[in-house]
């Protein structure tokens, strides 16, 4: 039983919020209501989730010297002792053999574009992670490719906007990611993450503030795009605009107030405040689409 927890944790469920972003195209589309394809989607996110936890076992392998010495990092199962390397590996594999039989089911196209998240990822983990700002760019890829992904298991083209603006929006959490864990970790963060000794809070703060105007700049567009107007029936969609940009500011306020940007998911389990924002864009949002 403590094996199995102790798996489970090294999985991180939590993170699994992260392939919210498998499913917009299925909420952009407008075939949120068509069973089909939210069972296809649905199918996607999973996928997505065991391929995303089978590269957090080996991450935590590969890593679990540097998470000992680590303030938070140090509690991992792997890190702690509590689950071997070699129990770790062989769930890395189970979880990427049920990756793979969900990529078949949804074909080819799918698949590929799994199989291309799962390279990234361990190319993250052995080189990129430690390359001034292509750690961040890398990050930001991932969920660009989960929205590939989503598009991919039901069949529709993914909007160059769509994908414009969910880059700009992860590219915006991984950077409040690297500040959180500058200020976390202080002047030792280099050795922590060899890629903190090559920033400071002023240049990631400037980087933030770039990222955060581009981003909202790149919704706004995207709501009146004629692309976007004709696929909805209306520009309602500028409706969400400003959701969007409380959202933003929330997480920027949590970041700077509260320093809770080291991990976007559990702030947004954690912040009642960011959970309703989400929940109330996506409801919005999805109101205009099925009334377009």
């Amino acid at each position: 039983m403590m094996t199995a927890w102790a798996i489970l944790r090294s999985m991180r469920p939590e993170q699994w919020l992260k392939n919210g972003f498998v499913l917009a195209p299925l909420v952009f589309s407008g075939l949120l209501l068509d069973s089909s394809a939210l069972a296809k989607g649905l199918l996607a996110a999973v996928a997505f989730s065991l391929a995303a936890s089978a590269t957090y076992l080996i991450n935590d392998v590969r890593d679990r010297t540097k998470d000992r010495m680590h303030p938070i990092k140090k509690s991992r199962p792997i890190a702690a002792g509590e689950l071997s390397a070699t129990t770790a590996l062989s769930c890395a594999l189970v979880l990427v053999g049920g990756a793979a039989l969900a990529g078949i089911e949804l074909g080819p196209a799918f698949a590929f574009v799994l199989v291309t998240y799962l390279v990234l990822t361990l190319l993250y983990s052995l080189l990129l992670k430690r390359l001034v700002f292509v750690d961040v760019l890398v990050v930001a890829a991932g969920f660009v490719i989960r929205v590939l992904g989503g598009a991919a298991a039901i069949s529709v083209p993914a909007s160059s906007w769509l994908l414009l603006c969910a880059y700009l929006l992860a590219l915006y959490l991984a950077l409040g990611k690297r500040r959180a864990e500058m200020v976390l970790l202080g002047e030792g963060g280099g050795s922590h993450r060899t890629v903190l000794s090559h920033y400071s809070l002023p240049l990631v703060d400037q980087a933030i503030s770039v990222v955060l105007g581009a981003t909202v700049l790149a919704y706004a567009l995207y709501t009146v795009a004629p692309g976007t107007v004709a696929k909805v029936g209306s520009e309602g969609l500028m409706a969400t605009v400003p959701i969007v940009l409380y959202g933003l500011f929330r997480y920027l306020y949590l970041l700077h107030r509260h320093e809770m940007g080291g991990s976007p998911t559990r702030a947004l389990l954690t912040d009642w405040p960011l959970l309703v924002c989400v929940v109330v864009w996506a409801a919005v949002a999805g109101l205009v689409i099925q009334l377009g």
